[in-house]
């Protein structure tokens, strides 16, 4: 979900933005009030799950299975999660978040043993950290290759008025800001194993949200890990690289699975959802394309399509 929306005019306002910033003492006090997504956190759902390492001022970390962690910025419009899975021998860091602060010293923290980074797909918030590790995995597609080069108007975008709540990490420059450069150590596909040690995850193609979109798959455990396929929030499918009819194939594919699953595990907002909710997921895209969805504008292009109990941001006719 890559709320960049990668536009010039949304990087040159977020560039003045942090300008002005620096010299005007009104406009900093406005970027100390809470913009209105935030005012509701934090979400209820999160009482249920063990939080561990409560001292981080920008992550937090949750324990969601055995070996398994939710590292969530909830100081963030994007409320991005990523998912270190550590096995005997060496660990996965699925995404590695909005790079605003340093996740590598929050898996340092979890884990000494070797990590992996493999992404969900590459938008910037999923990625934005994977500069700081030796080893990536990536799918083999263009559109990984092209988003490894980095981006600064996709970053700053992420940190213009309204983006953030409550305070930037200690020492970090907004004026800096940009999803940095890094480099692919290893492509893999659809079907590739990841073997962790006492512990294996399986890697399902699922394009449709990106063209490199993957879930993971811990099937001795029963957790899928669905990355921007599913998320408990409205599911963005309006962006030029989202192919609606690959997203239709992709959560079949997914739903299938949903006998044999005891957890799913979505990139964003709340780590942790019933399988149940894989099948309707279906349901209500099918309910969507038969145009039984309740719609308004949201933003220039953009509509807001709400069926049964998800929601989906799609492109709007011109």
């Amino acid at each position: 979900m890559n709320q960049a929306r990668s536009s010039f005019r949304s990087a040159l306002c977020a560039l003045i933005f942090v300008c002005y910033m620096a010299t005007s003492p009104a406009l900093a006090q406005l970027q100390t009030e809470k913009p209105e997504w935030c005012k509701n956190l934090p979400r209820p759902e999160f009482a249920q799950l063990k939080r561990i390492l409560p001292d981080e001022p920008w992550f937090e970390v949750y324990r969601v299975a055995p070996g398994t962690f939710a590292i969530y910025e909830p100081h963030q419009s994007e409320e991005v999660i990523s998912y270190l899975i550590v096995g005997q021998k060496q660990a996965l860091l699925f995404d590695t978040g909005m790079g605003i602060a340093n996740i590598n010293r929050i898996v340092s923290r979890l884990t000494s043993r070797p990590v992996v980074v493999l992404n969900s797909h590459t938008h910037d918030d999923h990625v934005g950290g994977n500069w700081q590790f030796n080893s990536i995995y990536g799918m083999d597609t263009a559109f990984t290759r092209e988003n490894a080069k980095g981006s600064t108007a996709d970053a700053q975008a992420e940190i213009a008025p309204g983006e953030i709540c409550g305070d930037l990490p200690k020492g970090f420059d907004p004026k800096a800001y940009r999803t940095k450069p890094w480099h692919i150590s290893f492509f893999i596909h659809d079907g590739f194993r990841i073997k962790l040690g006492g512990r294996t995850v399986e890697v399902i193609a699922t394009p449709g949200h990106t063209p490199d979109a993957i879930a993971l798959l811990d099937r001795d455990n029963g957790l899928l890990f669905t990355g921007d396929t599913y998320y408990p929030a409205p599911i963005w499918v309006f962006r030029p690289e989202t192919d609606l009819a690959a997203y239709e194939k992709s959560i079949a594919r997914l739903a299938a699975l949903a006998p044999e699953i005891k957890t799913v595990l979505g990139a964003h907002n709340i780590p942790v959802a019933p399988p149940t909710v894989l099948p309707a997921l279906v349901q209500a895209f099918a309910n969507l394309q038969a145009g039984k969805a309740t719609c308004k504008p949201e933003g220039p292009g953009k509509k807001l399509c709400t069926v049964d109990n998800f929601s989906f941001l799609l492109r709007a006719a011109p």
